[in-house]
């Protein structure tokens, strides 16, 4: 997948993420950096338990990359 692509995916998983945990008022580029690592640890730990992986842009891998930011973010307000 290419870096466009991570980014685009990022982008959309970041703010569907922020739909269903607010974060206030974060700017694109953390959306972004949010929605990709969403992307990194939904994949990590889909693929650990054979759930699948983040493989393109596509529905599966954003609806793993969704998951991973909201774990993200649920971890953030935790630690907080």
């Amino acid at each position: 997948m290419g870096i466009i692509s991570w980014i685009i995916l990022g982008l959309i998983a970041g703010w569907i993420a922020k739909f269903f945990m607010p974060l206030g008022s974060v700017g694109v580029v953390k959306t972004i950096l949010l929605g990709i690592a969403g992307a990194l640890v939904g994949g990590y730990i889909s693929t650990l338990f054979g759930w699948g992986s983040v493989t393109g842009f596509n529905f599966p891998s954003l609806f793993i990359s969704v998951l991973g930011a909201i774990l993200l973010i649920y971890l953030y307000r935790l630690f907080r």
